[in-house]
């Protein structure tokens, strides 16, 4: 909306031009969206369902009580700034559409008083990743360019959409995973999500720089760079509220999403290898444990069954790590690894 009275406005008055900067919306939309969430968030926490405890996880009883489900607040609000703030298109549009049907999964899961059966939970994210991904390629070649190579490729839909729909459903699921420390999963979402928007305005959306690292060029990146950092904004006034000790929960309302958005944003940046680069801590932390699950469930191998899963719960229960140190040293080790492995990412083609 903004952007195109921007447009409108120049025409009238050029300085009013500065609306349609994507410099100016990348600042505008996180701050709106901090504001609104820091505001907002604890009108309506009352009225959320309220957390029952988590079986199986450590000091999984100091969560009962508290409003879970949160992540429907600041999605919404998430959605209403970029609304206002991205040019108004298909891609946007419908990306928007899946994260809040994502966030609407959680919520609902979130408010039962028996948790959907996994299986469930899996054929919904299924559906939501699949159409996540037709939006994200829009029935057209994919350019991609990967690891080892300064070779760029076309990739047919045939093979983006099921790529991206399993990048997708396992990014949401670890990141899923990821929320059972406070802090954890929004702070990490927050790195990763900064680093994908610097690379998405100030590499593959630059042209210059662009051409200068060996990479695609793309048009539309500093409009996902606004994505991701409005994202930011609204997880910092939920942050607030996280910290520890947390006042209130994400839940599956809000970790799914992110999930959806954190692998939307890679895919837009055009190599799904980033994933392991700006993510690698969420996918060990909690993508590792749905891999030895599936090892146990299906094949019967047990894989490092005397570490606990999320990671997170075994430095608790296992190493006496307090919940402090879970957050800043797995933050400190996201932040320290993610731009040397993307130096050898761009570099090592």
């Amino acid at each position: 909306m903004l952007y195109s009275l921007g447009e409108l406005l120049a025409k009238v008055w050029g300085p009013l031009g500065f609306l349609s900067s994507r410099l100016f919306l990348a600042a505008f939309g996180p701050l709106l969206a901090a504001a609104l969430a820091w505001v907002l968030l604890p009108r309506f926490w009352e009225r959320m369902p309220r957390d029952h405890g988590k079986a199986f996880v450590a000091d999984g009883t100091k969560s009962v009580g508290k409003p879970t489900g949160t992540g429907f607040i600041f999605m919404i609000i998430y959605a209403f700034v970029c609304l206002l703030v991205l040019p108004l298109s298909f891609t946007y549009l419908g990306m928007l559409g899946c994260l809040i049907l994502a966030m609407l999964s959680g919520f609902l899961d979130d408010g039962s008083e028996k948790p959907w059966h996994e299986y469930k939970k899996a054929a919904l994210d299924a559906g939501i990743v699949v159409a996540a991904a037709l939006v994200l390629c829009g029935l057209k070649p994919v350019e991609w360019w990967l690891p080892f190579t300064r070779h760029m490729f076309y990739v047919p839909v045939w093979i983006f959409v099921p790529v991206a729909a399993a990048l997708l459903w396992f990014s949401i699921n670890a990141t899923n995973c990821t929320d059972g420390v406070d802090n954890l999963c929004g702070s990490l979402c927050s790195l990763a999500f900064i680093y994908l928007g610097a690379l998405l305005a100030f590499g593959v959306g630059h042209e210059v720089v662009a051409g200068r690292l060996g990479v695609p060029h793309y048009a539309d990146g500093a409009d996902w760079a606004v994505t991701a950092f409005t994202m930011v904004g609204a997880l910092a006034g939920y942050l607030w509220y996280n910290a520890n000790p947390s006042t209130i929960l994400m839940g599956d309302a809000g970790s799914r999403p992110l999930g959806l958005l954190l692998g939307a944003l890679v895919l837009a940046a055009g190599n799904p290898f980033l994933i392991l680069v700006v993510a690698g801590v969420i996918l060990v932390n909690g993508g590792a444990g749905l891999f030895k699950v599936a090892l146990k469930r299906f094949f019967n191998i047990e894989f490092l069954w005397t570490i606990r899963f999320p990671l997170h719960d075994h430095m608790k229960q296992n190493l006496k790590w307090s919940v402090p140190q879970v957050l800043v040293r797995f933050v400190l080790i996201q932040a320290v690894l993610t731009p040397l492995l993307l130096l050898l990412l761009i570099k090592a083609r």
